[in-house]
């Protein structure tokens, strides 16, 4: 079915599964023009958070019936196995793409709210525009969620990429930013064209763009042709391992993260990073599965290079900020460390007895986005009030700001993999997969860069609370407070009850419907 008869195929109850991506896009465009006669730019901010919290409720309420459809029989008799598919299964409205979903969403609702505390006027003239264009990225995240065709997913891989460069060079005023901006569109570039000669060589073997039917042409055809197949995925894996800034791609990471916005960083180090994982996932799962055939492991190789390129991340994102003096820098490499920890899952998921990986992935994501856009809330907070973003600038921060502090310490203990954090259980899950897999290897990889992780962040812990403080007052406005202490408690709550969160994903989600594309011809 090619893109027009599938376009012709979408009815009125099929776009109405798309409500959340259609309340985005409308916001976008509504504040757009709203904007012209807002007479003060901070109301854009709270209607975009708005839009994208009214997008979360209707993504949560599609899951829950999701959840209670499952099992049932419908009126043929069929089991309803809770899977709605658009468009010739070009389009998924499942438990992965939902449960991502949400956390792009709350991530954004969190970027936003931050940004209303510590993004200055003086900083970025056009506010508006700076609240709106996070709609259609966030939009594009939850397409490339969703897609279950290479040319809806590249349509949303460039949506988010698009809207991310702008948002990274907003404050026009400053070298840095506009130096991470190009930096940024250069190294996207570069991505999106690795992505796209690997799917091309997809598309030559297969002759089909649908995931589906590409696992269907791989398994009739691909075997024969595996020196292509290898091209096909190591191009992919490099083009998305920028994405995702897993070393030895990560190298823009540090100055992007340095020259955005402090909330920008979190989105860029949240919803960007995971939505490429959501490619990976489902590239990978829908065709790398059918690779191989008796002398021609393809499969087993696109899975060690994906460990291989986990180990090489944590070790290198962990080492490398050893000697990071800046914290935005230095969240940019934890980063690098982190996305090899998110990839370990993956790597480990095509042994047969393991096959919780995606619960896995996911717990961890969720801590991520706490610990992550924790800390990054209280860097915000303490840049504006200093002026700068140098871990020196923590100095004393106990006696400037102890409940501040308090909080920063939960999501550094997270961030290192200390109980009783969700950061901990997160890693824990993960590593005893590893060891259940009998990949001994990377489980002392796991280890080795948590343990040379503790170095910088207890540096930063400290700074906090060992050095002297020049007695200025660090001011936390309300936003940013409640962002911080909203992902203290939840980190904290994800380090006491992980079990109820994990054990309901691995309850609801299967590899065979959730992330393999059934082609309709």
């Amino acid at each position: 079915m090619d893109a027009t008869q599938q376009l012709q195929s979408l009815s009125w109850s099929d776009a109405a599964y798309l409500a959340p991506e259609w309340i985005l896009i409308a916001f976008m465009i509504g504040l757009a023009v709203l904007d012209l006669f807002l007479p003060r730019r901070a109301l854009t901010g709270w209607l975009t958070l708005a839009g994208l919290l009214t997008s979360l409720g209707f993504v949560v309420w599609r899951l829950t019936e999701l959840a209670n459809s499952a099992g049932q029989t419908d009126a043929a008799g069929q089991q309803v196995n809770g899977i709605i598919r658009i468009m010739a299964d070009s389009y998924r409205i499942d438990y992965f793409s939902s449960l991502l979903k949400i956390v792009f969403l709350v991530a954004a609702a969190l970027t936003v709210l931050m940004s209303l505390g510590t993004v200055k006027r003086s900083d970025i003239s056009d506010r508006g525009e700076y609240y709106y264009l996070l709609l259609p990225a966030v939009c594009g995240a939850m397409i490339m969620a969703s897609s279950g065709d290479m040319i809806t997913l590249y349509i949303g891989l460039e949506l988010l990429s698009i809207t991310t460069y702008v948002l990274v060079g907003i404050r026009k005023h400053a070298v840095q930013s506009t130096e991470a901006a190009f930096k940024y569109v250069v190294t996207g570039g570069i991505s999106s064209a690795l992505v796209l000669f690997g799917m091309s060589y997809l598309y030559g073997i297969t002759g089909a763009t649908n995931l589906g039917a590409i696992a269907q042409g791989i398994k009739e055809h691909g075997i024969d042709f595996p020196a292509i197949l290898y091209v096909a995925f190591f191009f992919l894996i490099a083009g998305l391992g920028i994405k995702i800034a897993a070393a030895p791609f990560h190298y823009w990471a540090a100055d992007v993260y340095q020259g955005a916005p402090t909330p920008i960083t979190a989105f860029l180090a949240v919803v960007s990073k995971g939505a490429a994982f959501a490619v990976i996932f489902r590239i990978i799962y829908n065709t790398a599965f059918f690779a191989s055939s008796p002398g021609k492991p393809v499969t087993n190789d696109v899975f060690l290079v994906l460990l291989i390129l986990a180990a090489a991340a944590m070790l290198i994102g962990s080492t490398m900020a050893l000697r990071q003096f800046n914290a935005k820098r230095l969240m940019a490499l934890s980063g690098v460390a982190n996305a090899g920890y998110m990839l370990v899952p993956l790597g480990l998921s095509i042994k047969g007895m393991h096959a919780s990986g995606f619960g896995e992935f996911v717990f961890y994501l969720a801590a991520y986005l706490l610990m992550t856009i924790g800390a990054l809330a209280v860097i915000g907070v303490i840049g504006k009030s200093e002026g700068n973003d140098d871990v020196g600038s923590f100095a004393g921060l106990y006696h400037r700001a102890p409940w501040t502090a308090v909080a920063m310490v939960v999501f550094l203990l997270s961030l290192a993999g200390l109980p009783v954090t969700g950061g901990f259980f997160g890693k824990l899950f993960i590593l005893l997969g590893a060891m259940q897999s009998k990949d001994y290897w990377i489980a002392a990889v796991m280890v080795a860069s948590s343990v040379i992780s503790y170095y910088f962040y207890f540096g930063l812990i400290r700074q906090m609370f060992m050095r002297s403080t020049n007695d200025s007052d660090v001011r936390v406005p309300a936003t940013s407070g409640i962002v911080i202490w909203l992902c203290a408690i939840a980190t904290v709550a994800l380090g006491i009850v992980p079990g109820p969160a994990l054990d309901w994903v691995n309850s609801h989600f299967t590899i065979v419907n959730d992330l393999f594309v059934q082609f309709v011809p």
